[in-house]
C-alpha cells in the first residue's frame, strides 16, 4: 500500500466499476431495472462510505496495519457485490 490516496482510488475505482456494472446489466436485461440490482448500487455506495470514513479516520495507532485491513475489506466487500450481481435474475 503506497499511501491513503492510492487507497482511495482504489476504493472509488472498484466500486465504480461494480456500480457499472449492474448498470450494464440493467441495460442489457432492458425489461426493467429490478429492485436486487438497485440493491447491489445501494450496498456498493454504503460500502464507499464505510471505507472512505475508515481511511480518513486519524485514529488508528498502526497505520500500516489499519490500511491493509481497510484494503482487504474492500476486496471481501468487492468480492460479494460480484457474487451478488452474478446472480441478478
Amino acid at each position: 500500500m503506497s499511501n491513503k490516496r492510492d487507497l482511495k482510488k482504489d476504493i472509488n475505482y472498484v466500486l465504480g466499476d461494480i456500480i457499472e456494472a449492474v448498470y450494464v446489466w440493467e441495460l442489457a436485461h432492458a425489461e426493467k431495472p429490478t429492485k436486487e440490482s438497485e440493491a447491489v448500487i445501494d450496498e456498493a455506495i454504503v460500502t464507499f462510505d464505510e471505507l472512505i470514513a475508515r481511511v480518513n479516520d486519524r485514529g488508528a495507532e498502526n497505520k500500516k496495519a489499519h490500511f491493509k485491513a481497510i484494503n482487504a475489506d474492500l476486496e471481501s466487500k468487492g468480492r460479494d457485490l460480484i457474487e451478488k450481481i452474478n446472480n441478478l435474475k
